[in-house]
């Protein structure tokens, strides 16, 4: 299976078929360069993982705090909201390279079945958010056993 980058739907891009990385590198180019505000969209970079009691949602957020975090589950669906802002305004117009972003991002990510809402937990350490999402008792692999008969 191959493995594709996340893109919003909402952004279109001209270079959306370039291979890989490289129409990453013009969408944040190009909207950078002509001042397109809406080029430009900041999303963290989420893993997502299923185990045997839960799923485990991890999100990088280096910089933040996790007051600048908002996690809702409304029905199958998790949302992770947040802000980054910028540590301090530079002045000088005058700059070698930018590559950080910082502003609004909303990730809503549709679970693949019900979990226990009231035991969800999230931590925050070194920039990574982590959600544990218990599955529901109804979601849970349950073991049927096989009666022999004679």
């Amino acid at each position: 299976m191959a493995l594709i980058r996340w893109r919003p739907r909402d952004v279109w891009s001209p270079f959306a078929d370039l291979p890989g990385d490289l129409s990453r590198v013009f969408d944040t180019s190009v909207g950078r360069l002509f001042g397109d505000p809406g080029a430009v969209v900041w999303s963290p970079a989420l893993d997502i993982y299923e185990d045997k009691e839960s799923i485990v949602v991890k999100a990088d957020l280096p910089g933040m705090k996790e007051e600048d975090v908002d996690i809702s589950i409304q029905g199958n669906t998790l949302t992770l909201r947040g802000e980054r802002k910028q540590e301090s305004e530079v002045k000088e117009k005058d700059f070698y390279r930018c590559e950080r972003y910082y502003g609004s991002f909303q990730r809503c990510l549709e679970l693949p079945f019900p979990v226990d809402q009231g035991k969800v937990k999230a931590s925050y350490k070194g920039g990574v958010l982590e959600v544990r999402l218990p599955k529901a008792e109804e979601a849970k692999e349950k073991k049927i056993r096989i009666e022999v008969k004679e």
